[in-house]
């Protein structure tokens, strides 16, 4: 009885209804969408941190990250790269050499961290032979073929097939040099990366350094669940706990601050959206009261106990906070699914984007738990507004209540 009373309660004033129940509808799908947003923008980032940058975990010697000299190295990457593609988490495993270097073109020089990889085990790590622009990966050119960055391109001001001369400190500390052939230009989000990366063939690389033939400085590892970080950390260290093994947020810490701190941000304003809504719905529900002060009044007079008038106002408060909270979550997901396919292009703020490590284009993405998660707290809200209007109402005296002319 009284949640049918209830519910015809709220439309006996449809305009003001629908004002509240639209308010509501746009604070939720705001809420919604900007939780999407949020998600969509950091686990792109944390995407390209892991399969463009970083991978997983990597192994390194234990001062190398430290030091980042080119005798600070793994003796035997070939042996170990195999026991650890055995663990059964891990997906793929791909040795690189790494080392600073001076690269000069005809016109300009730039100082960039130069990576030795095998061109096909680095495949099943990152996606960098997806993100080639201009020419190819590692094919097209013969003898010393060289993949680099768009930004890096720029700087140098050469194109594929433009050669290139790397000098670079052997292991013995003799300064030495060698012609490159750039056979790829890639682009990723992150302009500072292609700006400092360029990439070679490990043989290539090992021979300008002179380096052991199974040396490598850097083991990258990437694992099949990224939920199995911590499990298989451990165990690689209790394996081999001389070396330095690191997950990507140790490696990049800053990243995981970024991420913690855009959690904390989103939460920030869907507290900042259901504080307002909660005000909204105070103030219409306390309109609805003084304007039925003698209906309440003539309801407590012939014995509707004030539990009940309570509950009456609860309810009217809640159906309207669900009905708006549903209409705008329903408006959100149907956006969030358009845009997860088309994504939303801020192209206009490509450069400043870019150079913060994101991708111009944002897919928004959003799990069923975080919908509850709101639904709940559009909920909470409504009840907990309706706590002082249904105050107000209960503590109505019946008999001033009934002289009140209307």
């Amino acid at each position: 009885m009284i949640w049918s009373v209830s519910w015809r309660n709220i439309w006996r004033n449809r305009t003001r209804s629908l004002v509240i129940i639209t308010a509501i509808a746009l604070g939720v799908f705001a809420g919604v969408y900007t939780i999407a947003f949020m998600f969509g923008w950091v686990n792109q980032r944390i995407d390209s941190v892991i399969h463009t940058e970083i991978s997983h975990i990597q192994v390194h010697q234990s001062q190398y990250l430290e030091t980042y000299e080119v005798h600070d190295y793994i003796s035997d990457v070939e042996s170990m790269q195999e026991k650890i593609l055995k663990e059964p988490d891990v997906k793929a495993v791909s040795s690189r050499i790494i080392a600073t270097c001076m690269i000069t073109s005809a016109e300009t020089g730039a100082g960039v961290q130069l990576v030795g990889i095998d061109p096909e085990n680095e495949k099943q790590i990152t996606n960098i032979y997806t993100k080639v622009i201009d020419g190819a990966y590692f094919e097209g050119v013969k003898s010393n073929p060289i993949v680099i960055g768009e930004k890096l391109a720029q700087k140098l001001k050469v194109k594929v097939r433009s050669k290139i001369v790397v000098t670079i400190t052997e292991m013995d500390g003799t300064i030495t040099g060698g012609a490159f052939r750039v056979a790829g230009i890639y682009k990723t989000a992150n302009t500072a990366y292609d700006e400092m990366k360029a990439f070679v063939k490990a043989d290539d690389l090992r021979n300008l350094l002179k380096i052991d033939e199974n040396a490598g400085h850097e083991i990258a590892i990437l694992l099949k669940d990224n939920n199995m970080e911590d499990q298989v950390l451990t165990k690689l260290k209790s394996l081999y706990p001389e070396f330095q093994i690191l997950k990507w947020t140790e490696i990049l810490p800053d990243m995981k601050m970024m991420t913690e701190s855009m959690n904390f941000m989103m939460y920030i304003f869907v507290v900042i959206i259901l504080l307002a809504l909660g005000f909204g719905i105070v103030n219409t529900m306390l309109m609805v009261i003084l304007e039925r002060v003698k209906e309440l009044g003539m309801l407590m007079a012939v014995g509707m106990n004030k539990v009940r008038v309570f509950s009456m106002i609860v309810l009217e408060t809640v159906f309207l906070s669900i009905t708006g909270g549903f209409l705008g979550i329903l408006i959100a997901l149907v956006l969030v699914a358009l845009t997860a396919h088309t994504g939303l292009d801020l192209t206009f703020w490509a450069e400043g984007l870019n150079s913060l490590g994101f991708d111009a284009v944002i897919y928004p993405e959003i799990g069923l738990k975080d919908v509850i998660v709101v639904a709940i707290l559009v909920v909470l809200t409504g009840i907990i507004s309706a706590i002082y209007p249904a105050r107000k109402a209960i503590h109505l005296n019946p008999a001033e209540a009934l002289r009140i002319d209307m």
